[in-house]
């Protein structure tokens, strides 16, 4: 059927499209890896490592979604705990970041698709997003935090055979300019259509590759869930049971 075409949203492909791009040009820049190192690095209080290393995907995963941000950290907690011998404390510790990652990435419209979709479909503004999801995010910054915590209380000190450093900061500073661009068509602030043709411009011109990092897979299977979810909204029985619900 021709309505097809009106099920899909594009609006949300389009802002995913640049916010996947965007930041996996931040990754190829290093600032994750330079961030997680300067935090973690010297003698720390093994429960103190534990936290820090359940809070780094909590927060990026905010800005980042859950999956790059466990994608990221992950590894490099194996490395951190294996260079502090504390090989026991992987499985507990990578459980809890599978944890924060989901639960950090509710906070914001940017965290996962789910969050675009709903605040760009409902016109939800920054107040209303953020007054809703508040209280969820704080009770489980306090559980996460109370998890991490529990352990010994000796010390150990991490130090990093390769120390990372940023890489192409002028890169970088585009980026950044081009992240904060993204989050101003997510609050229809400026227009999706103006900030997809000024990213994906931007990125031909200065790093061509990155645009070959997009998860297309993904942008795919989210037309198919649309097409899929506007067949079941002209069902009528269906839809009036699950209004009903």
């Amino acid at each position: 059927s021709a309505a097809y075409l009106g099920y899909i949203d594009l609006r949300v492909l389009c802002l995913l499209l640049c916010l996947m791009a965007v930041v996996a040009g931040l990754q190829h820049c290093g600032v994750f890896l330079v961030l997680s190192q300067r935090l973690l690095a010297g003698e720390k209080n093994v429960r103190l490592l534990q936290l820090l290393l359940v809070l780094l995907p909590f927060f990026s995963s905010m800005l980042i979604t859950n999956d790059v941000a466990l994608i990221t950290f992950v590894p490099f907690t194996l490395q951190i705990l294996e260079l502090a011998g504390e090989r026991r404390r992987v499985l507990p510790t990578v459980i809890l970041q599978t944890a924060a990652a989901n639960l950090g990435s509710m906070a914001t419209p940017v965290g996962n698709p789910q969050n675009l979709f709903l605040c760009g479909h409902f016109h939800l503004s920054a107040g209303d997003f953020f007054s809703t999801l508040l209280p969820y995010t704080a009770v489980s910054l306090l559980a996460l935090s109370a998890g991490a915590l529990v352990g010994s209380r000796q010390s150990v000190c991490v130090r990093f055979p390769q120390p990372a450093a940023i890489r192409r900061p002028g890169l970088l500073a585009v980026l950044a300019a081009l992240f904060a661009l993204c989050l101003l068509a997510v609050f229809h602030v400026v227009h999706y259509a103006v900030v997809t043709a000024v990213v994906v411009t931007a990125l031909l011109v200065l790093a061509p590759a990155l645009l070959k990092k997009v998860d297309y897979s993904l942008l795919l299977t989210f037309v198919f869930f649309f097409i899929f979810a506007g067949n079941i909204g002209q069902i009528p029985a269906l839809r009036q049971l699950l209004a009903g619900w």
